[in-house]
């Protein structure tokens, strides 16, 4: 083998180790509808690095169909984790997120209800392989291989499988040049496993994505728990400051005797006009004939660093009964959301 051969693969390794480090760093645990999209605090404490976001959001929502049906929220939230990369290159890492959600009613204001308190954490350790991970990681593959996120308050309902995994679970992810890879497994034996090719080509960007999801999903009305098992597959196109994605969809769902067959198509847009972002996106499916129907209408103007005021319109419509089982229950809910939100 020739010097220059020899350099040639000692650098190409260590740009795939480098690559798998900071990949390997990038796993969130923030599987809520708002998440900061400003760059992290950092701090260093005896040799480990102390990262740190968050943001509060204050708005209201009226459902446009009885303005009778109107609250003020307040949602914060917050993720720290703390790292360190050891002598041998391997990195330990412990996250922790934690959000806080609560409605005022209107004529009520200094009354706090419907309060609700979520957090998640995971305890992981990173190689030049990958990342391995212990904790609640659920919803990490979701994440990673789910369409865009609508901006402002913008919430498709039903854009991906109704699948869920217990909530402590264990994870892997890697990257292998453009391709991301992911697994998750929980304690009842559900697994969500998904892929992620990206990479740019000339001036744009392309985005392609697969899940398979073998997990469970709790009826609406709580009477019922399916088995469910599905693939979805999304794309995605980016072009200067315009994104657009689609998806499809297609899962079973079974429950003693009761099998249903679930598919769908879902597809949206984001464009960014200077400090103002708009996103669309519309979704249409069916659960054994029945129409699942959703869409969402967001915009997002940047005020200042962090600082922004946020609008969303979302619908929803489906309603499947199986056997008197209530599956879903969403009878053409239109909302309204609009908010100021500050995130660090």
């Amino acid at each position: 083998m020739t010097p220059r051969k020899r350099i040639g693969i000692a650098v190409t390794c260590l740009a795939f180790g480098l690559t798998y480090s900071v990949a390997a760093r990038s796993i969130g645990i923030n599987y809520e509808r708002l998440s900061s999209l400003e760059v992290p605090l950092s701090t260093s404490i005896a040799g480990w690095t102390a990262v740190v976001t968050g943001l509060v959001d204050v708005g209201g929502t009226v459902n446009l169909r009885d303005e009778d049906d109107a609250d003020l929220h307040l949602l914060a939230n917050a993720e720290l984790s703390i790292e360190r990369q050891l002598s041998n290159r391997w990195t330990p890492r412990i996250s922790y997120f934690a959000q806080f959600e609560g409605d005022m009613g209107v004529q009520d204001i200094p009354e706090m209800s419907n309060e609700e308190f979520t957090d998640n954490i995971l305890g992981s350790i990173s190689n030049p392989w990958g990342t391995v991970g212990v904790g609640n990681a659920s919803g990490i593959v979701r994440e990673q291989t789910r369409r865009r996120r609508g901006t402002g308050n913008a919430g498709l309902a039903y854009d991906a499988g109704l699948a869920e995994l217990d909530e402590w679970s264990a994870v892997y992810t890697g990257r292998y040049g453009p391709v991301t890879v992911g697994g998750v497994v929980d304690r009842e034996g559900g697994f969500d496993l998904g892929a992620t090719y990206q990479r740019p080509l000339n001036d744009k960007d392309y985005r392609f994505t697969a899940r398979y999801t073998d997990g469970t999903f709790e009826a609406d009305d709580d009477t019922r728990r399916f088995d469910t098992r599905g693939v979805g597959l999304v794309g995605e196109l980016t072009y200067g400051s315009t994104i657009l994605d689609a998806g499809v969809g297609y899962e079973r769902l079974e429950s003693g005797s009761i099998g249903v067959d679930r598919a769908y198509v879902t597809a949206g847009a984001q464009h960014k006009w200077g400090a103002v972002t708009v996103s669309i996106a519309g979704h249409y499916g069916q659960i054994d004939g029945e129409e699942e129907r959703s869409a969402s209408f967001g915009a997002r103007y940047d005020i200042a660093r962090g600082l922004s005021a946020n609008l969303g319109v979302n619908y929803a419509h489906s309603q499947v009964v199986l056997d008197g089982v209530r599956l879903t229950d969403e009878d053409d809910e239109i909302n309204a959301t609009a908010t100021l939100r500050y995130s660090f």
